[in-house]
């Protein structure tokens, strides 16, 4: 592609043309939400304060957000903050939190939420950018197809091939290349992945680290595009993409024209939720879904929405761009400047008022009656909706997530190279701290210095291990975004974490020995104590990561993982006989028998 947009335009038609010649039909989705709504339990006033006194005495507030029945294909999702627009993508990609109480009814091409898998069929594009900061462009979206696979791709192309040689038409060379290999599964580079890299703008900065507060990688604009295309080279057909511009220029979010292309050629639904689009953004679109308040206020073509306003007596001026237009028409604020019946008195309409004008409104009739008709699930495409929790194997999500820790665990090097210099400085202090050339050992008051050295490289260890802590709340976020995705699961994240790290564990564990342990004067027989050192240096980097993910904040972690640091030293170290306890007396005892 030389040029991407015309490009992008031309290879889909050509895909469209080479489908259509066969008489293949492509899986399409119908998405359509019921009577949707969805209850919140919030707390006003003083009670949002977290206090003591209020903590069992707070009252609960129910918020009523959405109740509407509609059905989307290429989508702009306006309104005002908080006027319920995550709310209502989030439930249509079937995420919302098991605290919120949801009734009505949220259907796919017919088909209940419980019928198949929505995280898998549709994909939610989060306005937050959470990614790993050490891995390049490529690498991100490379990552995301060797998880969520190629969906129907495969079957697709099979069938495509079987017709074209019963008609006996000879296949069009560039196209059969790049369908064969969109369809090959767990390759780490995908021909998908450079092409969602040149439609986007991101070919550029292919080979940059995406970067973090640390690390100086891609600019903020390209941050949201990586955010994109990580699940547009995925299999899904329903794509919600929650305020993907924010703080974004417009030439950044014109990107959208080249997902219309493939959403009007390739017949997708997409619901955008954008805040204060460009013009030319916003006629990128067909249909337009105004939300406030958590109610709909106009659904239907971008070319009618000022006809219902006008209807109502509220004009856009002609300087005025429609989408400002639209997120201030509801303000009690700003409502006033757009009222256009001059000879009668202005007059606030609530938005309450605009829904019950727009159910009268001949758009939302015309939209009734096409919603009479319920989709016939026997029409449904068989690749439309995808039943599979994950997109590959247990092994392939496996080899993924191992070949992403060590790609992460070569970037960070230095970090290793640190705790083992830190390692090292610490073994010189402990061998000239215990250094006994000759010392008898069949003295108690002997054996405790040997349990001395025990006692301080169990410490050392320990202290050792704490960095994992800091390092697990930092991958969190990225963590449960890709695991409420269903890229893969908790195990794969887990196991390939731990299998990593035990080299770094021998490699510890031997610099330990070779430096420190004939040096102290331990058993020659150092096989007797190498597997005890191997297990306390696991132990120390695994007792930290739970503490990391219980904590999630590092404020939090940090406090419980000093706490448990102190049980395992005040319990693990050299502990007293009850009869010298009671000797001393105090609070010895009561600390003995807790």
């Amino acid at each position: 592609m030389k040029v991407a947009e015309e490009d992008n335009e031309k290879f889909l038609l050509k895909l469209k043309e080479c489908i259509d010649r066969v008489g293949l039909e492509l899986p399409t989705t119908e998405v359509r939400f019921e009577h949707l709504n969805v209850d919140a339990e919030a707390y006003v006033g003083s009670r949002a304060w977290s206090t003591i006194f209020n903590f069992s005495i707070k009252m609960l507030e129910v918020v009523h957000l959405l109740d509407y029945t509609n059905v989307f294909k290429m989508t702009l999702l306006l309104g005002p903050p908080s006027s319920g627009k995550t709310t209502l993508l989030l439930a249509l990609a079937g995420k919302l939190g098991s605290d919120l109480k949801v009734s009505g009814r949220v259907t796919y091409n017919g088909h209940g939420m419980d019928e198949f898998v929505p995280q898998r069929t549709s994909a939610y594009i989060s306005q937050h950018d959470l990614h790993i900061g050490e891995m390049t462009v490529r690498e991100t979206l490379a990552f995301s197809p060797r998880c969520q696979g190629v969906g129907a791709r495969y079957e697709m192309l099979a069938e495509l091939s079987r017709r074209e040689k019963q008609a006996n038409i000879k296949p069009d060379s560039d196209l059969d290349i790049y369908m064969k290999a969109a369809s090959l599964e767990g390759q780490e580079a995908s021909v998908v992945t450079d092409y969602i890299l040149k439609i986007l703008g991101l070919e550029v900065c292919a080979d940059t680290i995406v970067g973090d507060e640390m690390r100086r990688g891609i600019s903020g604009g390209q941050k949201k595009r990586v955010t994109t295309g990580e699940m547009l080279v995925g299999p899904a057909r329903a794509l919600f993409m929650d305020e993907i511009s924010t703080g974004l220029d417009s030439s950044t979010t014109f990107h959208l024209n080249s997902i219309r292309q493939s959403i009007h050629i390739l017949q997708g639904t997409t619901i955008v939720s954008l805040l204060q689009p460009a013009p030319e953004t916003y006629d990128l679109f067909d249909d337009i879904i105004l939300l406030s308040d958590g109610l709909i206020v106009y659904q239907g073509p971008r070319e009618s929405v000022l006809e219902f306003f006008e209807c109502m007596g509220l004009k856009c001026p002609k300087r005025k761009g429609v989408a400002n237009f639209l997120q201030e028409v509801t303000s009690r604020k700003d409502q006033e400047q757009y009222w256009a019946n001059k000879d009668e008195p202005y007059n606030f309409i609530t938005v309450k008022e605009f829904t019950e004008a727009f159910q009268s409104f001949d758009v939302s009739q015309k939209l009734g009656d096409d919603l009479g008709v319920p989709f016939d699930k026997v029409k449904s495409h068989p690749a439309a909706l995808t039943t599979k929790k994950y997109g590959v194997s247990k092994k392939d999500l496996f080899k993924a997530c191992i070949s992403r820790e060590y790609l992460l665990m070569k970037r960070n090097s230095f970090v290793y190279i640190f705790k083992i210099t830190q390692l090292i400085l610490m073994l010189i202090i402990t061998m000239t701290l215990f250094l006994r050339t000759e010392m008898p050992i069949n003295t108690t008051a002997n054996g405790g210095i040997f349990m001395g050295g025990l006692f301080f490289t169990v410490i050392m260890f320990l202290f050792n291990g704490f960095a994992e802590l800091a390092m697990c709340i930092m991958k969190l976020p990225i963590f449960y975004k890709r695991r409420d995705l269903l890229f893969f699961p908790v195990w794969a994240y887990s196991l390939s974490t731990w299998i990593l790290k035990i080299p770094i564990t021998f490699v510890e564990v031997a610099i330990w020995v070779f430096i420190t342990y004939y040096v102290i004067g331990f058993d020659p027989d150092v096989f007797q104590t190498v597997p005890l050192f191997l297990c306390v240096d696991q132990m120390a980097s695994g007792f930290f990561r739970p503490m990391g993910a219980l904590g999630r904040k590092i404020i939090v972690a940090n406090t419980f993982g000093a706490l448990a640091l102190l049980a395992v030293l005040v319990m693990g170290g050299f502990i007293l006989e009850r009869n010298d306890i009671k000797k001393n007396g105090g609070y010895g005892v009561i600390g003995y028998h807790l």
